[in-house]
């Protein structure tokens, strides 16, 4: 990454998230039925506990990026590895459904502030000219958690409980992704920070898009919302067995990850001329196109294995654009406090999706879901565009 964001920054980046998101998040979908046994709750109850956790790390994302701003990305991420670990080791020891309950939700609050909507403010505040780029190698990493802490979640569920899994993972955060953090903290001198971009071009945008981005980042993260609320694969599971595929299904959703990091691969190999913009409405359209398809195949196989595949190809896409999308819009001055708005739409609406998706479904039938999902989707997309025709019209059309 020749005069971009050094290669040991993005590789330690990397291996954080992997950690962050196979920890904090991928992992608890195959941890929740022995969490379930284990408190005498259902496996709804808690999946009930981590969509309203889902909520509250919504609500708390527009403070910690405002933190970010202020103290530094990498500063917030070292704290939040330190909270990430408290908060496994709060929940590895909770002794009721109450403590269970207040350690999920603070683990959806420590993940704000080690998960991608810190990683790419600290690429922002690295190398701002760089930081697309980097953000896309970023995801390209990062998109490898699920393939590596599903399988690894399930064996050591066969011989430990979910309680000293966690423990684990604890000590993952404390050990590994606390150290990195802290050495990209460190390694952030004056002189890099000069070095990094912040010129007066970026305070002009900055002053001239400060109004404008308070109420523009609020449309696009509701854009990028309508199309977060598509790739709840916890969603769509129900929703294939439910049409028939029955044990296919895990098949079927085994294709979502390895499609994620394909889309990212092929981005960084042939998308460096493809603007955010366009990059995420290519997103939103190959959402969009998943649910088309399996709408019309019904029980078709090969449907749905294409409904997997262009699912995880726009899931991939979605995440880069979630990084490089603001930073194109509004430049690299207030990027946290930006993009945390932006989450707190977005994982508020993340936090419904599986409930409303599943009422839909319950009421009207999968392809009245499928239909909504549908329309969201396109929404979605002229959203996008329409962003992308105001900024390159003139940037005070962003003034909604």
């Amino acid at each position: 990454m020749k005069s971009g964001v050094p290669a040991g920054i993005v590789a330690a980046l990397g291996l954080t998230q992997i950690i962050g998101y196979g920890t904090l998040y991928y992992s608890f979908s195959i941890l929740a039925p022995a969490m379930a046994r284990d408190l005498g709750l259902t496996v709804e109850q808690v999946f009930g506990v981590f969509s309203a956790s889902l909520l509250v790390g919504g609500l708390s994302a527009p403070l910690v990026g405002g933190w970010m701003d202020r103290f530094g990305a990498a500063t917030i991420m070292t704290f939040g590895s330190a909270v990430s670990a408290l908060a496994l080791l709060l929940c590895a020891w909770s002794p009721s459904t109450a403590v269970f309950a207040i350690a999920i939700v603070l683990l959806e609050v420590a993940s704000s502030m080690v998960q991608y909507q810190a990683a790419f403010a600290a690429l922002v505040e690295i190398r701002p000219k760089a930081a697309s780029r980097s953000i896309t190698y970023l995801t390209l990493i990062g998109g490898f958690a699920s393939t590596i802490f599903w399988p690894i979640a399930a064996s050591l569920g066969e011989f430990l409980s979910w309680r000293e899994i966690y423990i684990a993972y604890a000590l993952l955060n404390l050990l590994v992704c606390l150290p990195l953090h802290r050495w990209i903290m460190r390694s952030r001198t004056p002189a890099a920070i000069e070095s990094s971009g912040l010129n007066r071009d970026d305070h002009r945008r900055a002053s001239r898009t400060g109004k404008a981005a308070r109420h523009a980042s609020c449309l696009v993260g509701l854009c990028l919302t309508g199309v977060h609320t598509f790739r709840d694969t916890d969603a769509y599971g129900p929703m294939l067995g439910a049409i028939g595929f029955g044990a296919a299904a895990v098949m079927i959703g085994s294709l979502f990850g390895p499609s994620q990091v394909l889309s990212r691969l092929i981005n960084m190999t042939f998308g460096a001329n493809l603007l955010p913009p366009m990059l995420a409405a290519l997103s939103a359209t190959l959402i969009v196109a998943s649910v088309v398809v399996l709408g019309l195949s019904g029980t078709w196989l090969p449907g749905a294995v294409v409904f997997a595949i262009c699912l995880g190809l726009g899931s991939g896409v979605n995440s880069i654009a979630q990084g490089s999308l603001p930073l194109w819009l509004f430049g690299s001055v207030g990027y946290g406090a930006i993009t945390g708005r932006m989450a707190a739409a977005r994982l508020a609406a993340g936090a419904m999706a599986p409930f409303v998706f599943s009422v839909l479904m319950e009421r009207f039938g999968t392809d009245v879901a499928l239909l909504a999902n549908a329309c969201l989707g396109a929404v979605g997309m002229g959203a996008f565009l329409a962003v992308a025709l105001a900024a390159k019209r003139r940037p005070d059309a962003l003034t909604l």
